[in-house]
């Protein structure tokens, strides 16, 4: 392959990430047919290298095209009925939106949440599921707005021992493939992503994998699936030809991405890097970053810097310097960040994205922190 892509500004936001060449070159595949016999062991194997990620034997992965958004709306649609209620577990701005997402469905949520950079405790998990039944919990591994990672053991843990009927879903569209999700040994039921973050694909591919428990609740649903698109019913089937080497319709795939996303589930599951190597150098290059900015006067959101993700950091600026002037002065210096999302700090902070292909295979997080060095000697008149 002597492709290589254009000179550009570096991108290192929470997602989407900087991709491959290998990515980019794969996306270009000559238009193909998504019937084609060619195509067909493409998408398996992609279903197949989900499991790999996601440290699963026996779930049930589904790719379809739309944004890690469409998640919500299949848990919604699929895996709760009316008059059930859902529990959402709110460390941020997402949590706020699956539990719209479940309003629009006509599907009641109660949220539990904590204070801006914190994460509902264990023990309040565990009275909310006493105190009441609910058929899915649901929580953000790491929600992008706070850059808080919750732990996903230790909420599926309590829901086991509490009320094990109740439904596991884990929002992992910030976490897939740059923090550790071992679906079948922590009790997993759901896990929600997409192809622009950890997995380094271009944005467009709603990736979820499903346990056997989900399946069976799913298939044992009283009322119909109140969605058309995003029926899991509809779209198992499809799953289960491609996984066999067999092409099926029912809507029509984006085939050039999903190329794309086989070159990068490639590197990723068969690379000279394994999974755990991966997610230990997620973690080195969040440790290194954190103390460059800490280092400059930056604190975290995250009220315990033990809960801060590894795939990207949230900081308060240092006060006297504007979160927009830093944001100019690394982009005159070609690196893109992102401003503030929660609506109670938006002007108060800013967000780096150290995930996926930009913290394994480059030095991206070394260019980072340079230039936000400069950018802050520069702004703060120094």
């Amino acid at each position: 392959m002597s492709f290589k892509q254009e000179s550009h500004k570096l991108l290192v936001i929470p997602g989407p990430v900087e991709c491959s060449d290998e990515v980019l070159y794969a996306n270009a595949h000559p238009s193909m047919s998504h019937v084609s016999p060619a195509f067909a062991p493409v998408f398996g194997y992609c279903l197949r290298a989900l499991r790999k990620v996601l440290y699963t034997e026996t779930a049930q992965p589904f790719i379809i095209a739309g944004s890690g958004t469409l998640g919500w709306d299949l848990v919604a649609a699929n895996l709760i009925e009316s008059g059930e209620k859902a529990l959402v577990l709110n460390s941020g701005y997402f949590g706020d939106a699956f539990a719209d997402c479940f309003e629009a469905y006509g599907i009641k949520s109660d949220q539990l949440g904590a204070p801006v950079g914190g994460r509902p405790a264990l023990a309040d998990v565990e009275a909310a599921l006493k105190k009441e039944k609910y058929a899915v919990l649901t929580f953000t591994h790491v929600d992008t707005s706070t850059g808080v990672l919750s732990d996903a053991k230790g909420i599926a843990e309590v829901v086991k021992r509490v009320s094990p009927s109740t439904i596991v879903v884990l929002d992992g569209v910030c976490s897939v493939a740059s923090e550790e999700i071992r679906m079948d040994d922590w009790g997993i039921d759901v896990v929600i992503g997409a192809s622009q973050k950890g997995l380094s694909t271009p944005p467009g591919l709603s990736v979820t994998c499903l346990s056997q428990k989900a399946l069976k609740v799913l298939e044992n649903r009283k009322t119909p699936v109140s969605s058309y698109f995003a029926s899991y019913k509809r779209w198992l089937p499809i799953m289960q030809a491609y996984e066999a080497g067999t092409a099926a319709y029912f809507a029509t795939p984006p085939v050039n991405l999903i190329y794309a996303f086989e070159a990068s589930l490639k590197i990723i599951t068969e690379g000279p890097v394994s999974l755990s190597q991966r997610f230990q150098i997620h973690r080195d290059q969040s440790a290194k970053f954190k103390a460059a900015a800490l280092a400059l006067g930056f604190t975290h959101v995250a009220t315990d810097p033990s809960t801060a993700a590894n795939g990207m950091t949230a900081v308060y600026v240092p006060e006297g310097i504007a979160p927009a002037a830093l944001i100019g002065a690394l982009g005159k210096r070609d690196i893109v960040i992102a401003g503030g999302l929660h609506k109670d700090i938006k002007t108060k902070y800013i967000r780096f994205g150290h995930l996926g292909h930009s913290a394994v295979s480059t030095d991206h997080v070394d260019q980072l922190i340079a230039g936000l060095q400069a950018a802050h000697k520069e702004v703060a008149g120094q």
